[in-house]
């Protein structure tokens, strides 16, 4: 990323509470090894679960973990 930067607009980021940070991109991550991730599309989902085996992107492994269950299981009573 260049030190300069034009003005420009504010980058809009969503909050999901039970999700992905939402980023409009085109979006430039740099990871705690210094290296850098690179997206050119329009939203981004950066994980913040640390489930993903794609970081930083979202893969929605966080969906596995965060529903509740709608119906109990053939073992357990009602």
């Amino acid at each position: 990323m260049p030190n300069e930067r034009e003005p420009r607009e504010p980058v809009r980021v969503l909050l999901d509470e039970n999700g992905p940070l939402l980023v409009e991109g085109p979006v430039e991550v740099t990871m705690p090894d210094g290296s850098t991730a690179l997206s050119d599309r329009f939203l981004v989902a950066v994980c913040v679960c640390r489930r993903t085996r794609t970081p930083p992107w979202c893969d929605t492994s966080h969906r596995r973990h965060s529903r509740g269950r709608t119906a109990p299981s053939p073992s357990e009573p009602e």
